[in-house]
């Protein structure tokens, strides 16, 4: 009998040929010149295109959404051109992909914004937290609170995203609401102390997500929309006075705006599986879609919280840094790669796309 993660399941009019999912992951290996994707990345994404869904590595949707050196983004032609290699070549291969849009709002550094401005944040409050300049790890920059006035011209941003993704030939796309950036500084109010519409009561606190995904929606079909959510996770120095009430409202969000799919970081990111079973399991009855769990996942984990219904699929990260043919590997039980972490963000092709198959290693 197949377990059932290894089963298809449908994203809307999209067929998934499995439950094992791809998380994003930065990478740091766009073009130095541009942020545009290119050969690499393709061989990259192609080589793991056996997942049922790749979602990519966080890719940003304006130059001031941009807070670390070498990541992607998809707000000029070039890069849409760039990421239509890359979504060919896991199409060619009968994967799906969906593009993760991304505003760092203020996990950011002045060298990596236009101009050298400060980078843009609900409320002018430096985070505790590190950005990659290209050559280390930096503290990051104070920002500066953006004005209500420039809400519209954040949402356009988002808009011309969504549209580019659509042009590069992505299968979906996945709001990045998660790890501190600026949708998840707007929901949290550590960070967010606003005194406009976007602040103060969880209403105006998540009126920004909802708003972003209105514009989302007007461009795709929601149910090839999806957000990514950390109810637990406090990365990048976001903390909440309530975050069971806060993620209650941002599920029913979601739900309203009836999106296809919610990924969910159960825990820490990167770190523990601490999160609450039952607040996980409560926070999930608002959310009518598909549900992918997020962190630390096992085989055996991932296997049985399928079987059991915790989620519909799991995505998994650093087991795919090392293992292209990931799924293969789960079916049959087979040992893994382990990543080198020396090589995860910049550089070429070693411990990029040189990590060998089974099918490799057998030969």
């Amino acid at each position: 009998m197949t377990d059932k993660i290894f089963e298809p399941v449908q994203l809307g009019d999209l067929t998934l040929s499995n439950r094992v999912v791809m998380s994003p992951l930065t990478r740091n290996r766009a073009e130095h010149d541009g942020d545009v994707p290119h050969a690499l990345n393709a061989k990259y994404y192609e080589q793991r295109a056996s997942a049922g869904l790749i979602i990519t590595e966080a890719t940003q949707i304006s130059p001031e959404g941009k807070g670390y050196a070498f990541t992607p983004g998809i707000y000029s032609e070039e890069q849409v051109q760039g990421w239509k290699l890359v979504t060919d070549a896991v199409h060619r291969r009968g994967g799906r992909i969906a593009l993760q849009l991304w505003h760092v709002g203020r996990i950011s550094h002045t060298s990596l914004q236009p101009g050298g401005q400060k980078p843009v944040a609900p409320s002018p409050i430096a985070a505790k937290a590190r950005t990659y300049d290209g050559e280390g790890f930096v503290p990051t920059s104070e920002p500066r609170a953006l004005e209500t006035d420039e809400i519209p011209r954040l949402l356009g941003d988002y808009r011309l995203a969504a549209e580019n993704a659509k042009k590069a030939g992505f299968d979906a796309i996945e709001l990045h609401g998660a790890n501190g950036y600026l949708i998840d500084q707007f929901l949290r109010d550590g960070s967010n102390k606003r005194t406009d519409k976007y602040g103060g009561s969880i209403e105006n606190r998540t009126r920004l997500l909802k708003e972003v995904l209105e514009v989302l929606n007007s461009v795709w079909d929601a149910k090839k929309v999806g957000v990514r959510f950390g109810p637990y996770s406090e990365a990048n120095d976001v903390q909440d006075s309530d975050p069971v009430a806060l993620f209650t409202r941002a599920y029913q969000v979601a739900e309203e705006a009836g999106l296809g799919f919610i990924e969910i970081i159960e825990g820490q990111t990167g770190g523990e599986r601490d999160a609450p079973e039952d607040g996980l399991a409560e926070l999930r009855k608002h959310f009518t879609g598909l549900y992918i769990a997020n962190n630390g996942f096992t085989r055996e984990l991932a296997i049985s919280h399928v079987a059991d219904g915790k989620a519909d699929l799991v995505s998994f990260g650093k087991p795919y840094i090392a293992n292209p043919d990931l799924v293969e590997r789960l079916k049959k039980d087979a040992p893994l790669n382990t990543p080198d972490s020396d090589t995860f963000y910049g550089g070429g092709a070693k411990g990029y796309t040189d990590y060998p198959t089974l099918e490799e290693v057998d030969a």
